[in-house]
């Protein structure tokens, strides 16, 4: 039923979960090779270091080895459309909550959040928010990039790869499709990946986490290069790069739900904020709604080492590093960012 209701739309964007494959997965698999066969000789010459996940370094960042050959697909191949939306942000830095936040504000007229009580009305409700929107990392390393091309536009994909390594076809031009990134404060990301790395890896050791942040070898940094490219990006392209900081959607989630759908070319109405839909977005997006819904309660989310589903909810909440970490340890990780953001103008949280 909702497989069919996903083809029949006229626009996207659709939860990619509910887009059934009309064969084009496996056309596309019998002409071209898996990106770890394609790539494979290419990754195995880079430098690489062994860490809880195991990365490789590539123009300038460590990527998840597992990951790698997929990245360097999606580098080269993607196509973007003109209406297309790619939601970026490093690892355990409110993607979640910016999938549900996004895909709810571009979804509104087809899937009014007010009405959201109907549990197959809404596919939030039904589907964990990374079911909604892919993540091109798993697309492109497990050979399913064709899936994107069966997506209606606007399309909402999500990635964490850095702006440098993004395909040209993303970040030249004027005619390219848009981005929003998210950042959080970085000793608040060590201890929500942390406690996430744990759920795969009980012995993982916080120190350890907190050295890879420090030393720049944490899966997908330097993060300090990571954040600073899209934050540059967004000073010299506004109009295609929205820079948001999660402390600030904590905050007031409202105005920035305002913000972000203005820039995806989906504005709310005065009708629509007379009728409360901002609110509604913000509700049905909630850190509480979500983490109660039976669907991010059981069984797992993504290809790689799937997590279980729960794991994307733990706290949502801002300085629960002060509950982890030693006052030295914040300071030391507070000086290395205060001395890579200076003179940047970005200051986090």
């Amino acid at each position: 039923m909702a497989a069919a209701a996903a083809s029949a739309a006229a626009t996207g964007p659709v939860p990619f979960k509910d887009v059934e494959d009309d064969g084009t997965l496996a056309a596309a698999a019998a002409r071209a090779p898996l990106p770890k066969e394609e790539f494979g000789d290419l990754v195995a010459a880079l430098p690489r270091k062994e860490q809880f996940l195991d990365g490789r370094f590539y123009q300038g960042f460590w990527l998840p080895e597992h990951y790698a050959p997929g990245i360097i697909a999606f580098q080269r191949r993607f196509t973007p459309r003109t209406e297309d939306v790619v939601l970026v942000s490093y690892p355990k830095c409110g993607t979640t909550w910016l999938k549900a936040l996004a895909f709810a504000a571009m979804t509104r007229a087809a899937y009014p959040p007010a009405a959201a009580g109907d549990h197959h009305h809404h596919p939030l409700l039904r589907l964990n928010p990374h079911d909604c929107i892919p993540f091109v990392e798993d697309f492109f390393t497990d050979g399913h990039e064709a899936k994107l091309d069966m997506l209606p536009s606007p399309r909402l994909i999500n990635t964490h790869t850095p702006y440098p390594l993004l395909p040209e076809t993303v970040t030249g031009g004027d005619d390219g499709c848009k981005v929003v990134y998210i950042c959080r404060d970085p000793k608040d990301m060590v201890v929500s990946l942390y406690h996430f790395m744990r759920r795969l890896q009980p012995d993982l050791s916080f120190a350890g986490v907190v050295d890879s942040v420090a030393d720049g070898t944490v899966p997908f940094g330097p993060m300090w290069d990571h954040i600073l490219g899209y934050w540059r990006a967004s000073i010299s392209r506004p109009d295609r790069v929205l820079f948001l900081k999660y402390e600030d959607l904590l905050r007031d989630a409202g105005e920035h739900v305002r913000a972000m759908a203005r820039f995806m070319g989906r504005p709310f109405s005065a009708a629509e904020e007379a009728a409360g839909a901002v609110a509604s977005v913000v509700e049905l997006c909630s850190f509480e709604k979500m983490k109660g819904l039976e669907v991010n309660r059981r069984g797992t989310a993504g290809s790689y080492k799937s997590m279980p589903r729960d794991a994307f909810f733990r706290k949502g909440v801002a300085g629960d590093w002060a509950n982890h970490m030693s006052p030295e340890t914040a300071a030391r990780l507070d000086g290395i960012f205060r001395d890579r953001f200076r003179g940047t103008g970005l200051t986090i949280p």
